[in-house]
């Protein structure tokens, strides 16, 4: 394993460059692949990040014996990913999925502690569940927020397109388009460019992505209203092939000043997708549902 410290363009050290990582998130490792394909049916949460190994009773526990247990550095990550793994990682093109609750602080307020919290473990279900059928690496559920990433070596090579599919998924698992509609208020966001991925971290260890496309992504989330899906310009154009163009407003650098507005045809007889891609602090897409007819009763 060779690693290497560079120079960025201020001749600051970056984080240290490993071939074995670079080849793993690239070309992928079969092993892994096959295991994160078989454990994503497996129950139960929580799992590792990487390998999707159950942490949950009761396979949680056969697998454990194998070495699949939580690592005592982060029990995030099963003891083989983390601690068989090396230190370090790579500079690679990745694809990041953002998602949050809107108005969660009022809604805390306003609903009892345990309601609220079941509420969150629902929403928690509902975008692993998704965002593990997509392949993705879901990295923080952290309070009213979930991030995940796809790379080629672990999501495949239509990685990108996969984030943006798993973004519309998951807000149809949440309800929009749906009759009865949304059970909570969600936006989310894709972005797409290069990042660092790797084991970071000293005693503790983290398999994480960092960024200036992590924080864009992070800027489009925050601009996106309820039932929205922000997805950056040139992450998955023929996706929204037909459209208007706009600029949105963001906070942050905005290296981009196109946006494109696509309406889609209906999917179904209850919805359709009002599609608008743009291009602010990145180029992004917002997609939400428009109701259009009651479903026919069964």
């Amino acid at each position: 394993m060779n690693n290497h410290n560079t120079l960025d363009a201020s001749g600051q050290t970056r984080r240290p460059h490993s071939d074995q990582w670079y080849r793993l998130l690239t070309e992928g490792h079969a092993p892994l692949v096959r295991a994160r394909r078989v454990f994503r049916y497996l129950p139960s949460a929580p799992r590792c990040k990487m390998c999707n190994n159950p942490f949950g009773r009761p396979v949680g526990r056969i697998l454990g014996v194998a070495g699949f247990k939580p690592s005592r550095k982060n029990p995030d990550l099963c003891t083989r990913c983390c601690d068989a793994v090396p230190h370090g990682g790579a500079e690679v093109d990745i694809a990041v999925l953002l998602a949050d609750v809107r108005g969660s602080t009022t809604l805390g307020e306003q609903t009892p502690a345990a309601d609220f919290a079941t509420l969150l473990d629902r929403f928690y279900a509902a975008a692993t569940q998704t965002l593990l059928r997509r392949d993705a690496v879901v990295d923080k559920l952290i309070g009213d927020e979930v991030m995940a990433f796809f790379v080629r070596g672990i999501s495949g090579p239509d990685y990108r397109h996969q984030a943006v599919r798993a973004g519309l998924e998951l807000l149809s698992a949440i309800g929009y388009g749906r009759d009865g509609g949304p059970w909570l208020n969600v936006g989310a966001a894709v972005n797409a460019g290069p990042a660092y991925v790797g084991n970071v971290g000293g005693a503790v260890v983290d398999f994480t992505a960092l960024g200036d496309s992590v924080n864009a992504a992070a800027r489009m989330q925050q601009a996106a209203a309820g039932g929205e899906l922000l997805v950056a310009a040139g992450v998955a154009d023929d996706l929204v092939a037909h459209g208007s163009r706009r600029q949105p407003a963001l906070r942050g650098p905005r290296p981009a000043d196109r946006s494109l507005r696509v309406d889609h045809p209906e999917t179904s007889e209850e919805a359709r997708w009002r599609t608008t891609a743009c291009t602010a602090s990145v180029a992004c897409t917002r997609v939400s549902w428009i109701r259009t007819r009651p479903r026919p009763a069964q």
